[in-house]
């Protein structure tokens, strides 16, 4: 019965410990843990910081754990020198990117586009107040118009080593397809991650796309 008790308690999880200290992840790519070509992250650190520092401020909905998780990886893996995004709404993506950026050193700007004032879309929010709020004193430089407009005037004005590109528009799929397709052009280098690829319910009444 010791014996029975002591295997157990060796498979038993150990609660975090509260004086747990995260450090910022090394700048160099240390987090590559073997020399296959797919990418790699510091994922036990990442997922600390995910919990500890985002969670608290931007929650899971619209981005659950494994799509924040996916979010900080990627920029722990590029380290992109600019971000661009759309669909700002409140500003969730753009303070994830924000906070990664600061904790995993990276010097990047960061933009996020969202439609005019005057467009009629389920998507654009009607109380300018809450617009970008969770980015709001940040540096994120926030933009109305095309994302694919702004994402060309930054390419052509900021000459970007490796640009991330976040599409979190109005997920159709006819959208999307087109985005990519223009982004190709635009911006050929660009590392891209597209927001909401599932096929969501008739009862969702939007972005049933994928």
């Amino acid at each position: 019965m010791t014996m029975i008790k002591k295997i157990l308690n060796v498979f038993r999880p150990k609660p975090l410990a509260d004086s747990v200290v995260i450090k910022p992840i090394a700048k160099t790519r240390d987090f590559d843990v073997n020399t296959h070509p797919q990418p790699e992250a510091d994922k036990w650190t990442l997922s600390e910081f995910v919990v500890k520092t985002l969670v608290p401020i931007v929650g899971v909905h619209p981005y659950p754990l494994d799509e924040l998780l996916l979010m900080c990886s990627t920029l722990n893996y590029f380290r992109p020198d600019l971000i661009v995004e759309w669909g700002t709404h409140y500003g969730a993506s753009a303070r994830v990117f924000f906070e990664a950026a600061q904790f995993l050193s990276i010097k990047t700007e960061i933009h996020s586009a969202d439609l005019p004032l005057d467009v009629a879309h389920v998507e654009n929010l009607q109380d300018q107040n809450m617009r970008g709020h969770l980015v709001k004193g940040k540096p994120v430089h926030l933009h109305f118009g095309d994302g694919l407009v702004v994402v060309q005037n930054l390419m052509e004005e900021k000459q970007p080593r490796l640009p991330l590109i976040f599409l979190d528009g109005d997920h159709a799929y006819e959208t999307v397809q087109r985005e990519l397709n223009i982004l190709k052009e635009i911006a050929p280098r660009a590392v891209v991650l597209a927001h909401d690829t599932f096929y969501q319910k008739e009862s969702s009444n939007y972005n049933i796309g994928p």
